[in-house]
């Protein structure tokens, strides 16, 4: 019988060959650069991260969870991930720094692995919006108490302005999107489920993906694809809801490559919409061409906001408002990341800058027993230039082009 005090605790095991990551060594190298010129100006030895976004962002390894905690050490000198002995080599093999393993031998092992890689009396750096108490408590037990500072909005903020590798990949992202809005809109069909027509864009996506990224992992692009009463929540999921002549439809692709989430966004009718559909549709596209106008360097989300809501409410339609107007874009996703410091909403005063990419999304929530009742949405993506902006969504929008035939 093996005793189990005798197995270890970490250990360090590459296997196989590393592979090509989605970005270039170089792209790595500039972004731990710019981490560790937070940990300068913050006055921090060393950062724990803990997230699944900033650790794809500064390694290229996104892992799952799965109840145990991953992190990733990083020291003007070192960059190590720590993870989990269920993911083997792997995380070694698809990141770009070093790795140590943690055995589920004894509990606490991964803060044991964080312990020999953390200088004594280091003053640390970690995620203030991912730690959790429990974890927290942890970090206190096995690293001595020591001084910790919040480095979570300054890294959020230096992930906003996109390298050209970066838009490169959310360019190809949004090709994604376009080929999904192409075949759930082939899908619709009278008695067709929401969850057929999901599938077809799914289906779509992946097989694009693959195509364009053939040595790449795939995992977590998605589909909403609602209609009639569940439009009217943009995050609402899919169900087997049949589909009726006169619904109101709301597409949605969000294809992920590498962690790297872009969206497609779309209002549809089956069949031609009542009058006060319509004249509430062509509002929000209304809205949605002033978002596309404004979007500029230069330009605040809070000033961007304020237009539109101006325009919204001499129409009559600023209490049907569902959300902000836009977000940015990176490595997030429906359950992890958000860059929270650049959306379109009135709490936020971020000026836009040359490689900062946003979406344009008005939305318009009519309840139902309200004539038009319904969701109405039109989501594109623009990448900020020198001059302006340029839309890099090509699926139409609008009804002239996306009122299906019953």
């Amino acid at each position: 019988m093996t005793d189990l005090s005798t197995r270890p605790a970490t250990f360090f095991r590459p296997n196989g060959d590393r592979v090509p990551l989605p970005f270039s060594p170089a792209e790595y190298d500039r972004r731990l650069t710019a981490l560790r010129g937070i940990m300068a100006a913050r006055g921090v030895d060393v950062v724990l991260l803990t997230s699944m976004h900033n650790i794809a962002y500064v390694t290229g390894f996104l892992y799952c969870s799965f109840g145990r905690p991953f992190g990733c050490v990083v020291t003007q000198d070192t960059c190590t991930t720590v993870t989990a002995n269920i993911d083997a080599g792997q995380p070694w093999r698809r990141s770009h720094c070093d790795n140590v393993i943690y055995t589920d031998w004894a509990r606490d092992n991964f803060w044991r692995a964080v312990c020999d890689l953390v200088p004594s009396g280091a003053r640390i750096g970690v995620e203030g919006d991912h730690l959790t108490l429990q974890q927290a408590t942890k970090l206190a037990e096995f690293l001595g108490a020591p001084e910790t500072r919040d480095i979570a909005p300054d890294t959020m903020a230096a992930r906003l302005v996109k390298s050209d590798e970066e838009i490169a990949l959310i360019r190809n992202g949004a090709r994604v999107a376009d080929i999904g809005g192409e075949a759930m809109r082939e899908a619709i069909r009278t008695g067709t489920r929401e969850i057929d027509v999901a599938m077809a864009g799914r289906d779509a996506m992946e097989l694009a993906i693959a195509e364009m990224y053939p040595g790449a992992e795939y995992r977590d692009t998605w589909v909403w694809f609602q209609s009639g009463l569940n439009t009217d929540g943009a995050h609402n999921p899919v169900t087997a809801r049949r589909l009726e002549p006169g619904d109101i439809l709301s597409l949605n692709a969000f294809p992920m490559i590498s962690g790297y989430y872009t969206a497609l966004e779309r209002t549809l009718f089956l069949g031609e919409p009542d009058a006060a559909s319509l004249k509430l549709w062509q509002a929000n596209v209304a809205a949605h061409e002033l978002g596309l106008s404004l979007i500029r360097p230069g330009i605040s989300c809070s000033a961007i906001c304020a237009e539109i809501n101006r325009m919204l409410t001499d129409e009559g339609l600023i209490g049907y408002r569902s959300f902000g107007y836009g977000h940015s874009f990176g490595v997030l996703s429906h359950y992890y990341g958000r860059e929270a410091g650049l959306e379109l909403r009135e709490d936020i005063d971020t000026v836009l800058e040359p490689g900062m990419v946003v979406s344009m999304e008005p939305m318009l929530w009519v309840p139902e027993g309200t004539s038009g009742a319904g969701g109405y949405r039109e989501h594109d993506i623009l990448v900020v230039t020198g001059a302006g902006a340029e839309n890099i969504t090509g699926f139409p929008y609008g009804p002239d082009r996306n009122i299906v035939p019953v």
